[in-house]
């Protein structure tokens, strides 16, 4: 049985029966779906603001592991520097040095990323920017470390062909030299018989032993003369020449190019020579200069004492 509702009717004084009509049951169902609604709408404004969504707890998740992963990032940018660092000292006090440069101006080391303030401004967020930032300032410096190997690498095969072609060894082998005649400046000649200058140091050893040149270069002179007998110029660039005199032979010719170490004739008694023996001068930028401070690099200690010895025995000028 349905259940009815009654009303007190004031003008009858009796409880009479309410029949519902359509109107009052959708104003009802109205209020309640109203009321409802409401209470939904708070619930869910109470919900949200004390758990969050699934969408933002996953986006959260998603946030921290980015965090991570450049906090790793970072750690890989800051050990990238560290080693570049070792780099550029290594470039600086190794490298330059040994090579006669000067080392690289911190300034220009640390020279900004020019260029890349419109591109920065368009990152908004700080933790992106800054490892984009520390990335660039790491390219800069890794582009100014490339171009300064490039100029080490140049300025090294300059030196290569420098430390080549410096007269560095003695043109006669200390297995043929029998006496080292060290008379350097004015001395008497054996055969004219009056003082001039002796700008060399002679070489006394068996006619026919080997003669070297004591460094890479180009041969300029290879021919006979009055005073040098049969005689062999090298220029070896870098304002070095070397001369070699009284040769019984030259096996060398004009605009050859020579290596250190390599035979360019035989020691002789040509020219006005007293006896057997190598005449060797060195020039640097055309004046001569002693050869001892040269050859002497190439000897061991044994074989330095071997030369002092000989040098000692022999006073008299061959030429």
């Amino acid at each position: 049985m349905a259940k009815v509702d009654y009303v007190y009717n004031t003008k009858t004084c009796r409880y009479e029966p309410v029949f519902m009509t359509s109107q009052m049951i959708f104003r009802n169902i109205f209020r309640f779906l109203g009321v409802s609604f409401m209470i939904g709408v708070i619930g869910l404004l109470v919900f949200n603001a004390n758990y969050p969504s699934v969408d933002e707890t996953m986006l959260a998740s998603r946030n921290e592991s980015l965090k991570r992963d450049w906090e790793v990032l970072y750690k890989k940018l800051d050990n990238s520097a560290s080693e570049l660092s070792v780099l550029e000292q290594t470039d600086d006090n190794n490298y330059r040095v040994i090579l006669d440069m000067e080392p690289l101006a911190q300034s220009v080391r640390e020279a900004g990323v020019g260029g890349r303030e419109k591109e920065n401004a368009n990152i908004k967020y700080s933790l992106i920017r800054e490892g984009y930032e520390k990335a660039q300032k790491i390219k800069n410096r890794l582009d100014i470390e490339e171009q300064s190997f490039a100029q080490l690498d140049q300025e090294l095969a300059v030196k290569e062909r420098m430390w080549a072609s410096r007269p560095a060894i003695q043109p006669i082998s200390n297995e043929d030299l029998t006496y080292l005649h060290t008379t350097y400046g004015m001395r008497k000649h054996p055969i004219l018989g009056y003082w001039r200058p002796h700008k060399g140091l002679d070489f006394t050893a068996p006619k026919g032993s080997p003669v070297y040149a004591t460094g890479d270069g180009v041969v300029e002179v290879a021919h006979t003369s009055v005073t040098f007998g049969q005689v062999v110029y090298i220029d070896h660039g870098f304002g070095f020449e070397t001369r070699y005199a009284h040769l019984t032979e030259f096996i060398v010719r004009k605009g050859e190019k020579v290596k250190r170490g390599q035979i360019i004739g035989y020691v002789g008694n040509t020219g006005l020579s007293f006896s057997t023996h190598l005449h060797y001068e060195v020039l640097f930028k055309g004046d001569q200069i002693n050869p001892i401070n040269f050859f002497q690099r190439d000897l061991s200690n044994k074989e330095y004492e071997k030369l002092v010895e000989l040098g000692g025995i022999a006073t008299t000028s061959l030429d």
